[in-house]
């Protein structure tokens, strides 16, 4: 799935004790392969490429109408 502006994206930990981490895409750099700049929760800002399976994007959209 490709993320847009306004998604959010989560990434799970690779370690059981850690909790997953969740942004929100500010801005697709590259399309293929995925990149993108997000801000995530901590306040932090920085460019991610996820690797298959490691993360999931929760359209916008789908998040307002839950």
């Amino acid at each position: 799935m490709k993320g847009h502006v306004g998604d959010r994206i989560v990434v799970e930990s690779e370690r059981v004790a850690h909790p997953s981490r969740e942004g929100i895409i500010e801005e697709v750099l590259q399309e293929e392969p995925p990149r993108y700049l997000v801000r995530w929760e901590d306040g932090r800002t920085s460019s991610f490429t996820p690797s298959a399976g490691a993360a999931r994007i929760e359209p916008k959209s789908r998040r307002a109408n839950t």
